[in-house]
């Protein structure tokens, strides 16, 4: 089987993605995505950081957050039929996710003052850890070891809009939104699988690394941030039940 054919849950890193365009005589490099993944994680800490301070003004940041949330939506399904204008659509993504970081960051550090840091200590951190593990090979990213992964994460997102849906008509699913050890206990499981969808981009990145064409190192930095932005955001949930119910 080729090695093209794996499939991984993060939709940036999908055979989709690697399919047409290898006549291009530029190719992706390590240093290419390393260099746009750090521009817009700037870019993502900046919008934060603006709509914390709107928020500190007074400002109703509500429109922001959800908007913020519905054009990353917006994003990442025109990304996913029209890849080669990745390198317009994954900056706004940034900006749009910036917004949404923004305000549940500034409405968590509300009441709990020290969590949004602590959240983003805990990501960089994890980041490096399962980075290290990937390098040293101590995690081999296994045709079974992506089975898991993959099927995890895919039944997590079906349950997170099944109760979306759910709340949307007033019914409330407390063993995910809750503080009761039940929604702790799946909120744990939420970001261990998000820490480990990064052992699928390594592992795709890896692959074809000085192969794929350059343009696609966009949809990686694009692939990279939906897991950080995920794991961010199970971690801060998490904190903030745990901050509650002790």
């Amino acid at each position: 089987m080729s090695r093209f054919n794996y499939k991984t849950s993060n939709p940036a890193f999908t055979s989709y993605f690697w399919d047409g365009g290898s006549g291009s005589s530029e190719k992706m490099t390590v240093t290419g995505i390393f260099i746009k993944s750090l521009a817009m994680i700037l870019i993502i800490a900046s919008m934060t950081v603006y709509v914390w301070d709107l928020y500190t003004s007074g400002v109703n940041i509500k429109w922001y957050t959800y908007g913020g949330m519905l054009a990353a939506i917006v994003c990442s399904i025109l990304i996913s039929f029209k890849r080669h204008w990745a390198h317009i659509l994954v900056p706004i993504y940034a900006i749009s996710k910036g917004l949404f970081l923004g305000g549940i960051s500034s409405w968590a550090h509300a009441r709990f003052p020290d969590l949004p840091y602590q959240a983003v200590g805990v990501t960089i951190v994890t980041f490096f850890v399962i980075l290290f593990l990937y390098q040293t090979r101590i995690i081999v990213v296994t045709k079974q070891l992506r089975s898991i992964i993959i099927t995890s994460a895919a039944t997590i997102f079906m349950i997170y809009i099944i109760s979306w849906i759910l709340r949307f008509f007033g019914i409330q699913t407390p063993f995910i939104w809750g503080t009761s050890w039940i929604a702790i206990g799946f909120n744990v499981i939420a970001a261990i699988v998000a820490s480990f969808t990064l052992l699928l981009d390594f592992d795709y990145i890896e692959r074809h690394k000085n192969k794929a064409p350059k343009y696609k190192e966009w949809l990686a930095t694009w692939g990279l941030l939906v897991s950080l932005v995920w794991l961010y955001y199970e971690t801060l949930r998490l904190l903030k039940k745990l901050a509650i119910r002790f």
